[in-house]
Order: structure tokens, then sequence, then C-alpha cells
């Protein structure tokens, strides 16, 4: 069974363009996020979905870098790229993950695939409702599920989010995990979409001065310095509600 995480990425984002190879600690964006997925014992490949414009052409030199797969498709149809990406790496169980995320979870990835592989679910997030901190979104379903999304006609909201067909309708068994308590903190953005965000991030990176640092140590240090929410805690957050 092929469990694979994709990462969506581009260089092209409207509100913070390059954002994904802005430099971060002795790296950058996205080079972090790789070295934290690759913690994960249950993922077979990372596979970074970019498109097959001449501005992603970072993207994939850091790709060749750091020996991790790539898929280069449509920029503005997330949803085929996505698709495209995993039916090219015969992938059974998709991982979906945005390139915006550098400080995610690892051991978050792997109880999200095992609670998937153990439970008669569709498809499994934390981030149907937020209670895990902004930038900790993890999606697991099937490559099957998605192409049988894929025959219906797809809506905008289909093509640049993906997945909402799961969880805004009835169609599929889904499931939302919840942070326990000691990981509850959704007030707490660390994804990035501005140059707000661009701050945090780099001060809790500046912090901790390496790549990993486990979520529990993230957390303990923001709520000890409470002012460094308010960087961008008035921050309206484009997609879905």
């Amino acid at each position: 069974m092929n469990i694979n995480v994709s990462i969506e990425a581009r260089m092209t984002s409207s509100r913070l363009p390059k954002k994904v190879l802005k430099p971060l600690g002795n790296s950058t964006v996205l080079e972090v996020m790789i070295n934290r997925v690759l913690k994960c014992k249950l993922v077979n490949k990372i596979i970074v979905a970019t498109t097959i414009n001449k501005e992603d052409d970072g993207i994939i030199n850091l790709c060749e870098k750091k020996n991790v797969e790539y898929f280069r498709g449509s920029e503005n149809n997330v949803f085929q790229r996505v698709l495209q990406a995993h039916e090219k790496f015969e992938t059974d169980i998709i991982v979906e993950l945005t390139g915006d995320c550098p400080f995610i979870e690892p051991r978050l990835i792997d109880e999200a695939i095992e609670f998937y592989l153990n439970n008669d679910y569709d498809y499994v997030s934390n981030s149907i409702k937020s209670t895990f901190p902004v930038g900790m979104s993890i999606q697991v379903y099937s490559l099957k599920a998605l192409q049988e999304v894929s025959k219906k006609e797809l809506t905008s909201m289909d093509i640049e989010h993906v997945t909402p067909e799961f969880y805004t309708t009835k169609r599929f068994k889904i499931y939302n995990i919840e942070a326990p308590k000691n990981l509850y903190f959704p007030q707490l953005s660390v994804t990035l979409d501005t140059k707000e965000d661009y701050e945090i991030i780099t001060k809790i990176m500046n912090h901790f001065k390496n790549d990993y640092f486990t979520i529990e140590e993230m957390i303990s240090y923001v709520r000890k310095n409470p002012k460094l929410l308010q960087i961008n805690s008035s921050i309206k957050r484009k997609g879905l509600s």
C-alpha cells in the first residue's frame, strides 16, 4: 500500500509571492516543511505538487536537492494537479498538505494516517473544525475516493480546495480529529499567507534555531510570549470558512 504525502506549492501566491522559498532559519519555508514531513514513519513518498510555470523552477531545484518527488501540473486547477500527481505515483492513500504550513507536526500526520487505517472513514482531517494551531492541517483519504469525486461536475471550490465534496456533502463518511487539551490552541496561526505570518513564523524559528521542534514546545513558547499572537491575529484568512 502506497501512502504518499502531497505538498501543494507554487511561487505565484497573490498575498505573499514566492512565500514557499522565503528564508527560514538556515533554509527556506518549503525545505523546513519537507524536513519535518521526512520524520513521518508511515509515509512512503513525499510529492511536491507544483505547476508548469517557469516561476516554479526553483521549487523543482529544491526537490532535486532533497531527493523528493515532484509533479508539475495546472496552476489554477489544484484538484487536477493533486489527482494527477497521485495517479502518476500510484498512490493508494493520499495525505494532502499545503506548502504554507512549515511547522506541520510529523507525529500528527502519522496519527491521522493510523486513525484512517484503523477505522472505516472515507476522509479524516484535523481541520474540518479548527482546534489545533492554524497551520497543522492534515487531510487523509484514498485516491479511489478522489477519483470518484472527479466524475462529478466540479465547482470552483472543488477546483481550488480539492476536498470540499468530502465534508460539505453527506456522500462520504468523515471524521474530524480534535486536539487534546494540551494542543488546543486555534488562536495561534503559523500558516504562511501574509508578511505578518512570516514575521511570527520567523520569530518562532529563530527561537528554536533548528528545523524540528515539537508542537508542544512551540505552543509552550507562544503561551509564555503571548504578544506573539498579536502579530497576525487581525489577518482575515482566505478560503473556506
